[in-house]
């Protein structure tokens, strides 16, 4: 029952923004099923005093992914085929922090010459993403790239990757199509609508990170 007054959430001051590092005690930790790329966890999570409750989550490597936009303000697609989703989708292009040792920023660079064949010569952080937080670790960060230009190594496709097509396509056109729901990748909806507010003013006094900015934390488990 209430008394009919409406209850707002408590505002932080004048703090800015931050997602907050609090990893609560975790009493257990076991793995329930290793997969090829990706395994399943489970959590006994110690969360307040006599509050305990499990948790199942994915356990994920990590991402990068590249806007490349050019002179003209056009971006790169890449279109691949997701079986999961059973769909062809318009992307950026991406790949996973699965290099032992590999600076996510050589990472991300390193994909887009191997999807694209493309090459950057500034890069800078656009935006962190953590896609799935209730049931996977995943951190993906997307990097904006300037000054592209081809690249002079050639990449052998396999997979999935071997139907890759691209297009450099106006980055309003792009952005109309992730509004109309005709672009549906996450990763590439928030870089895409990222770069339209830095574009049109939407996020003024902004200074994009340089790309060998500190990585997202991930507590380790383990």
């Amino acid at each position: 029952m209430t008394d009919g007054t409406t209850q707002h959430p408590q505002h932080g001051g004048e703090d800015p923004l931050r997602d907050d590092a609090d990893l609560r005690p975790v009493a257990a930790h076991r793995t329930v099923h290793e997969g090829m790329v990706w395994d399943l966890v489970r959590d006994t999570i110690d969360f307040a005093p006599g509050v305990r409750f499990d948790r199942e989550y994915i356990r994920h490597t990590g991402a990068v992914a590249v806007l490349a936009v050019d002179e003209a303000d056009r971006v790169l697609l890449i279109r691949q085929y997701r079986h999961p989703v059973g769909h062809r989708l318009w992307e950026i292009p991406a790949g996973l922090l699965d290099l032992a040792g590999e600076p996510p920023h050589v990472a991300a660079a390193r994909e887009l010459a191997e999807e694209a064949g493309c090459e950057p010569v500034r890069m800078s952080t656009l935006v962190d993403l953590r896609p799935s937080p209730g049931g996977s670790d995943e951190v993906i960060r997307v990097y904006l790239a300037e000054g592209v230009r081809e690249s002079e190594e050639e990449f052998e496709r396999v997979h999935e990757e071997a139907e890759l097509i691209s297009r450099w396509v106006p980055l309003g056109e792009a952005v109309a199509a992730v509004l109309e729901g005709r672009i549906t990748n996450g990763t590439t909806v928030a870089a895409l609508l990222a770069l339209k507010s830095l574009r049109g003013g939407g996020a003024p006094a902004v200074v994009l990170r340089p790309a060998d900015a500190p990585f997202m934390e991930r507590p380790g488990r383990d």
